[in-house]
């Protein structure tokens, strides 16, 4: 997408969302343009479901406009340079910012208290501190997956060392930066937290007993940089209420440091790592002894879990495991879901051959939900049908089930890293078993999913009601803006 392009998909989507008085935040994802919203009465969706480039939208604790993989790190930037030329041009017109702030508070604590808890809020700050690393994972996890293919075909040995080492090099870092992002997003200074979590990456550990062992470096991975982290900014914390204010800049940090350091490398690093092997075992054992029923469960409520906002439990999980055995085990399952969904949206658009307008969104979001963008399908098509959404994880169960059950039989594989799923998610897997038949099982799950998420919609997604009052209005071959006043509401 050029340059020009992006910043007219920015030009289109600042408008429609209120202007720029409206906007009290602008971040961005893997896939989504996130933007904290005053007054949400000022956005229009239904245009800017519309606007070129747009996937879809979502709203959780801020207004979320799905845009996909490497568009939106490049819509962002245009979007935030158009807001501050905006706000740098002219004053706000109209309605003042306090009113705006007023209304934006009121409707944002209504919604809060309405769909969010204190557990969800929590895990929503913990996956703020991982989500950062996903372009580094992705990048590394690819070059892994290459200096393996090349390995194993004997090709280029001189460049073999070379990217084993670009691949690794990250990962062997990692705890660096999840301290880094703990302690920003909870309030610390990130370098401390940095400061603390590399002690777990620091060869000298060794020299160190804890519990009766040596330790390790590395030992207890990115949950211990993470606790160690969230201690760092209680110490800091504390520091900075009691120490006067001439010695804060020496004794603080200090402080910081040396007792979360302390802290880290005579406990938290010990039970990190007990927690961190546990969880690579349980994920083992529960694929080697239940392979069929735990893939069928983990791949038919994935969809729900991301719908409460739970799925984001499981991004320390998936980080622990590529950190212990190179890649996780239950992203390819999981991404079954997604799969489903797809099977779903195709039998919605075949059930319903009249209605223009729900078959020109399957249209414009199939392309995103082949490569595992499955918000568009989600919230513009079998979420608001409601019984399509219960069949597209049935889709979902049965992929995960056939995943899970050659896992049972010894074809153990992963993904290296987390964010892509889908078809993105070939270039990134790794397994035991040798890469093609890897690729085989993973394709065969998808190709399950498809196919039960299809034929369970087809049969089961819509009562006779729901087929007369849906499948109505002009037939696929007329103009979409002549579809029937019922559609909209639905689309």
């Amino acid at each position: 997408m050029s340059t020009d392009k992006n910043r007219a998909t920015a030009a289109a989507i600042l408008p429609l969302v209120g202007g720029p008085d409206n906007i009290s935040s602008i971040a961005h994802c893997m896939t989504r343009l996130r933007i904290g919203l005053r007054d949400r009465s000022l956005v229009d969706d239904p245009a800017l479901r519309a606007v070129p480039g747009v996937l879809g939208v979502v709203e959780d604790d801020t207004y979320q406009i799905v845009l996909g993989p490497g568009t939106v790190a490049r819509v962002t930037p245009e979007f935030e340079a158009l807001v501050e030329e905006a706000r740098t041009a002219a004053p706000a017109a109209g309605v003042t910012a306090a009113d705006l702030a007023a209304q934006g508070a009121a409707l944002k604590e209504a919604r809060t208290a309405r769909n969010s808890t204190p557990f969800k809020l929590f895990l929503r700050r913990i996956a703020n501190v991982f989500v950062p690393l996903i372009p580094a994972l992705i990048g590394c996890g690819v070059i892994a997956g290459l200096n393996g293919l090349l390995t194993n075909l004997g090709w280029v040995p001189a460049v073999v060392p070379a990217l084993a080492a670009i691949a690794s090099g990250f990962l062997s870092l990692i705890a660096v930066f999840v301290g880094f992002n703990t302690a920003k997003e909870f309030g610390g200074t990130p370098v401390l937290g940095g400061a603390v979590a590399a002690i777990i990456v620091f060869p000298g550990v060794a020299k160190i007993d804890a519990f009766g062992e040596h330790l390790s470096p590395g030992q207890g991975g990115v949950l211990g940089a993470l606790a160690a982290a969230l201690l760092a900014v209680r110490v800091e914390r504390w520091g900075r209420r009691r120490v006067p204010g001439t010695l804060d800049v020496l004794l603080t940090p200090t402080l910081t440091v040396l007792v979360a350091g302390l802290v880290t490398l005579f406990g938290l690093m010990y039970l990190a790592g007990e927690v961190s092997t546990a969880i690579g075992a349980f994920a083992d054992w529960l694929l080697a002894t239940g392979g069929a029923f735990a893939g069928l469960v983990l791949g038919g409520l994935f969809l729900p879990l991301v719908m409460l906002g739970l799925h984001q439990a499981l991004i320390p999980i998936h980080t622990t495991l590529i950190e212990q055995s190179g890649y996780t085990v239950l992203l390819p399952i999981l991404a079954m879901a997604g799969a489903g969904q797809v099977g779903a949206a195709l039998a919605v658009y075949c059930r319903l051959p009249r209605n223009g307008s729900i078959r020109t969104t399957i249209k414009s979001a199939l392309p995103a939900g082949f490569l595992g963008v499955g918000e568009p399908l989600i919230y513009g098509v079998s979420l608001p049908l409601g019984r399509p959404f219960v069949t597209a994880c049935a889709g979902g169960a049965a992929g995960g089930a056939f995943v899970g059950l050659c896992n049972q039989l010894g074809v153990a594989f992963g993904s290296t890293a987390i964010g892509p799923s889908g078809w993105a998610l070939f270039p990134l897997l790794d397994g035991t078993s040798g890469m093609g038949l890897t690729v085989a099982v993973y394709a065969g799950g998808l190709a399950v999913g498809y196919l039960v998420g299809f034929a369970a919609t087809y049969f089961f997604g819509f009562t006779p009601r729901m087929l007369a009052d849906l499948d109505t209005g002009p037939g696929p071959a007329d103009p979409p803006g002549t579809a029937s006043a019922k559609e909209p509401a639905l689309a």
